[in-house]
C-alpha cells in the first residue's frame, strides 16, 4: 500500500469530533485503564444525528481482551466472535448521552479489514467515515488509519470487482454497499446505500481513486468523470464466486453475534427500557430475571406491549 491513502484517512481521523463526543470517548478510555488504543466514532451520530436524544456508536479498541473484559466468559466469546457490544449512559456536563459501543482488539481490528476476511461487517462500517474521538497517542492514531487505510482497501477491491464496468464513483460505492448489507442480518430499506454516499458525496468521490491506487488497481477516468477499472471476466467471475460464500455466512454470523449477546451484552435492560420508552413513551420496570438477561427478555416485553398496543 502507497502512503497516500494512510496519510489522507490518518487526517480524516484526527478531525474533531463535537465536545460532547470527545469527552465521552474519553470516559471509555478511562474504563479501560490504560489498555485503549483507541475510540472511533462512527454511524448515525456522526452522519448529523441528535447526539443528546440519539444513540452514539463508538468502537473501542485495545491491546488484548483481557484488559478489558478480564479472563472470563466475556472475554473469551470475544476471541472466538468479535465485537462484544454494550450500553453506557454517561452524564456529559448537564447532558444524559447515550451509546452502544463495541469492543476488540487492535488484532482482531486489523484481521477484520483484510480483503481475505470472509467477514463482511467491519471493513464495511470502516469505510464509511469515522472519526479517531481518542488515541493513546501518536503511533495509536497511525495504527488505527492504516487498519481503515486497509478496509477502504478491501471495500474498494470489491467494488471493482462487483460493480459496474463504468461509473460514477458514488455508484461504484452505492452497489457496492448495497451488497454488503444484503449479507447482514439487518432490516434496510433499498434507499440505504444511497443515503449513506449522499451524507459525505466527496468523501467517496476522494476515496475511491485514492484507494484503488493503495490496491494496485488501474483504472481509467473519462471526460465525463466516470471510472472504469481495469478489471478482466475472469477476475469479475471469480469475485463473484468468492463473494457468494460471504453472502452464505454473513447472515449465520449475524445470528450467531445475536445469540451471543444474549449472554454478553451488558447494560442490556437499560438500553431495551430506552428504545422501548424513546417510541412508545412507556417507562418499564423490569424484574431482576429481566435484567440479568434483557435479550431473551425483549420478544415476551415487546409481545406484551404490542398487545397493549403501545407498540405498533
Amino acid at each position: 500500500m502507497n502512503a497516500e491513502l494512510p496519510i489522507w484517512i490518518e487526517r480524516r481521523l484526527a478531525a474533531a469530533a463535537p465536545n460532547p463526543v470527545q469527552e465521552f470517548a474519553a470516559h471509555l478510555a478511562a474504563r479501560g485503564r490504560g489498555s485503549v488504543v483507541a475510540v472511533l466514532f462512527y454511524g448515525s451520530g456522526l452522519r448529523g444525528g441528535d447526539l443528546a436524544d440519539g444513540l452514539l456508536d463508538f468502537y473501542v479498541v485495545v491491546d488484548r481482551l483481557s484488559d478489558w473484559h478480564g479472563r472470563g466468559f466475556a472475554a473469551a466469546a470475544n476471541r472466538l466472535l468479535p465485537p462484544n457490544v454494550f450500553y453506557e449512559e454517561a452524564l456529559i456536563g448537564t447532558q444524559k448521552l447515550r451509546a452502544k459501543v463495541a469492543v476488540l482488539s487492535l488484532a482482531q481490528f486489523e484481521n477484520g479489514m483484510r480483503l481475505g476476511s470472509l467477514d463482511t461487517t467491519l471493513w464495511a462500517r470502516f469505510t464509511q467515515p469515522v472519526i479517531c474521538a481518542w488515541h493513546r497517542d501518536a503511533a495509536a492514531l497511525t495504527a488505527s488509519a492504516a487498519a481503515v487505510a486497509s478496509a477502504a482497501t478491501t471495500a474498494a477491491s470489491w467494488a471493482a470487482r462487483l460493480g459496474p464496468e463504468s461509473a460514477s464513483a458514488r455508484d461504484f460505492w452505492r452497489a457496492l454497499f448495497r451488497r454488503t448489507y444484503a449479507t447482514e442480518l439487518r432490516v434496510e430499506r433499498s434507499e440505504r446505500a444511497d443515503a449513506v454516499v449522499g451524507f459525505d458525496p466527496v468523501y467517496y468521490e476522494v476515496l475511491l481513486p485514492l484507494a484503488w491506487k493503495a490496491a494496485g488497481i488501474a483504472f481509467q477516468l473519462s471526460d465525463d468523470g466516470l471510472l472504469q477499472p481495469q478489471i478482466r471476466t475472469e477476475q469479475r467471475r471469480a469475485a463473484e464466486k468468492s463473494w457468494q460464500r460471504r453472502q452464505a455466512l454473513g447472515k449465520p454470523l449475524n445470528v450467531a453475534r445475536l445469540a451471543k449477546a444474549a449472554f454478553t451484552f451488558d447494560n442490556g435492560a437499560d438500553y431495551l427500557a430506552w428504545k422501548i420508552e424513546r417510541h412508545s413513551g412507556v417507562k418499564l420496570k423490569l424484574s431482576a430475571w429481566q435484567r440479568r438477561h434483557p435479550i431473551l427478555a425483549a420478544p415476551a416485553i415487546i409481545w406484551r406491549l404490542k398487545r397493549r398496543s403501545v407498540l405498533r
